[in-house]
């Protein structure tokens, strides 16, 4: 097994996939913290949805690079989600909803009326689950990756203490002068680049996992904010290089694969936690 290994991680396109996939798990676990905290959790499933409708159109019109649509239209859902849900008539669940099922059902009706694909359930399947894609990529993609990343991390780090303030107490972040609304508009951002770039890895039905499973893991164990971010980057990159691995060697879904690794290091710091606690 390992002499196999050795041999796949020859090729370029896998090296390309450890470390577009890496710096996802690490990106979606930053931000998945303060997501979960903060009752946001279900806004990574709503968004992956948008970017799924996105993709669709953008796909319709053959433009070659996607992100060029998919990017900017999920980053206006994101902060669309977060101000309806400040709407007393609408509630923040209610506007996922209505933005998640219906970009899903316009994205799957555009797929079927305008695809030039001879397989269009298997690209569907494809886009919602993730496909070999995150083996295919280019290095203009791969830098995209890295560039995007890097951005995300350095806006987690430099404004740390903001965005520790406005998930734990929100009302006394506004009281002191800190522009909550700002940053909670940030954190939607970062959520929805971190979506896009996801979806070549896990597929856009999957990409909540990476954001919910590691935090979830890491509260089960560490009860510090800055112990819980740490240990769940760790879970989330560990699981994303196991499960990329995993299916390289035995030919699984990439994303199904990562996703059952969290659900297995999830399960084992829940033992981890009653042991300890």
């Amino acid at each position: 097994m390992l002499q196999t290994l050795q041999f796949y991680l020859s090729y370029p396109f896998v090296r390309y996939a450890l470390i577009v996939g890496t710096l996802i798990a690490l990106c979606s676990s930053l931000l998945g913290v303060t997501l979960v905290l903060k009752r946001f959790s279900y806004i990574g499933d709503g968004l992956s949805h948008v970017a799924f409708g996105a993709l669709a159109v953008a796909t319709l019109f053959d433009l070659g690079n996607t992100s060029i649509v998919v990017m900017p239209v999920t980053v206006l859902a994101a902060i669309l989600i977060l101000r309806t849900g400040q709407n007393p008539k609408i509630h923040g669940d209610a506007a996922i909803a209505m933005l998640s099922v219906g970009s899903l059902a316009v994205g799957y009706l555009v797929m079927n009326l305008f695809s030039t694909s001879a397989n269009i359930s298997g690209d569907v399947c494809s886009t919602l689950f993730g496909s070999t894609s995150i083996l295919t990529l280019t290095k203009a993609e791969v830098w995209l990756c890295v560039v995007m990343s890097l951005i995300v991390m350095a806006v987690f780090i430099f404004l740390y203490n903001r965005i520790f303030a406005v998930t734990f107490d929100e009302n006394f972040a506004r009281a002191t002068g800190l522009k909550a609304g700002v940053y909670n508009n940030l954190i939607a951002v970062i959520t929805a680049v971190i979506i896009v770039l996801a979806m070549n890895l896990v597929g856009s039905l999957l990409i909540s996992a990476l954001i919910i499973f590691p935090a979830l893991s890491a509260m089960r164990v560490v009860q510090n904010f800055k112990g819980v971010v740490i240990y769940a980057t760790v879970i989330s990159v560990i699981c994303a290089v196991v499960g990329i691995i995993l299916s390289i060697l035995f030919s699984t879904p990439v994303g199904s694969t990562i996703v059952a690794a969290d659900i297995a290091a999830f399960l084992l710091n829940c033992l981890i936690g009653r042991v300890v606690r």
